[in-house]
């Protein structure tokens, strides 16, 4: 807990949603590694985290009573922004209508957990630059970086946060980071242009929540350095969208084509053999992890880049 906090939330709400809602397996994916500075999981099982809202810095902590009873209380600026958008952040927009699993481990995840939504944040900017991070690197290089950048760049998180946790810096901030500690932090050039040109636009691409995924995705790719991969793990966050499938993820058609086929894929094979499940190919790959399901382990793996040097 930070020192000297307050522990009376700026907000605090309760929410009984009609469709289940899973609190943790929801926000695992906003989740950049076991030690992001921006994101916990309480001995509890409470989930705390801190972002930046247009309003201003916020911690928020979400606990949950059961399935249908989720309570949330928020500290600082952001609070009640953040409390008000809690049905967005838990999936509410996301009744998964008309998909059917059509596959037993599919099926059995499903049934297994029924409170797995999509969430939406709403921020852009969040999930845009660890996205960026994660191009063409292991996630473990990914999240040292992340975790590096923002304690040095964040500020501490409002309120009785958990000790250690930081607010992501503005786009503003993270535009104007010097190339040297973008270097040390093991970034290379071609991922700190991207984040820096990005962030100069982060307006124009804050307003692609409210956009159609498609026109979405134009206006995200007219940046040099965002391409389909990117765009996908920025809509699976930021804009709920449970079709967003990560084409040219380093891992995920093999492991999409040995949980369903029982045999490895590449990227087109793995298109091919989830169209049959549009608008929902994100939601079977969530159900695919939640499933515990894990490939046949086999062959080098990609190797550690280490930018700090160059």
């Amino acid at each position: 807990m930070t020192v000297g906090a307050s522990s009376t939330p700026g907000a605090e709400t309760v929410w009984r949603p009609q469709l289940p809602v899973d609190v943790r397996r929801t926000l695992a994916p906003l989740r950049r590694g076991a030690a992001d500075p921006t994101h916990r999981v309480a001995t509890d099982g409470a989930v705390w985290r801190a972002a930046a809202m247009p309003s201003g810095a916020v911690t928020y902590r979400i606990s949950q009573a059961s399935l249908h009873e989720v309570h949330a209380r928020a500290w600082g600026p952001g609070a009640a922004e953040v409390v008000a958008g809690l049905p967005d952040l838990l999936g509410a927009r996301d009744a998964a209508d008309g998909f059917v699993p059509g596959h037993p481990l599919l099926a059995d995840s499903a049934a297994r957990h029924p409170g797995l939504r999509v969430p939406r944040t709403g921020r852009v900017v969040e999930a845009l630059v660890p996205a960026v991070l994660e191009q063409k690197v292991t996630g473990k290089e990914a999240r040292a970086s992340f975790r590096t950048l923002v304690d040095r760049f964040g500020e501490a998180a409002p309120g009785p946060a958990p000790e250690g946790m930081r607010v992501p810096p503005s786009a503003d901030t993270w535009r104007r980071i010097p190339s040297w500690e973008w270097h040390r932090a093991g970034v290379g050039p071609q991922r700190s242009r991207t984040i820096c040109l990005a962030m100069q636009y982060a307006a124009k691409l804050e307003q692609t929540v409210g956009m159609e995924p498609s026109q979405a995705a134009a206006r995200f790719t007219a940046i040099p350095g965002i391409g389909p991969w990117t765009v996908a793990e920025v809509a699976q966050r930021a804009l709920g969208d449970s079709d967003a499938l990560s084409v040219g993820d380093y891992h995920l058609s093999q492991y999409v084509g040995w949980a369903l086929t029982g045999s490895p894929l590449d990227d087109a094979g793995m298109v091919e053999l989830l169209e049959p499940w549009r608008p929902h190919r994100y939601r079977v790959v969530r159900l695919l992890e939640c499933s515990g399901y894990a490939k046949p382990r086999f062959g080098p793996r990609i190797t550690i880049q280490d930018h700090r040097r160059h």
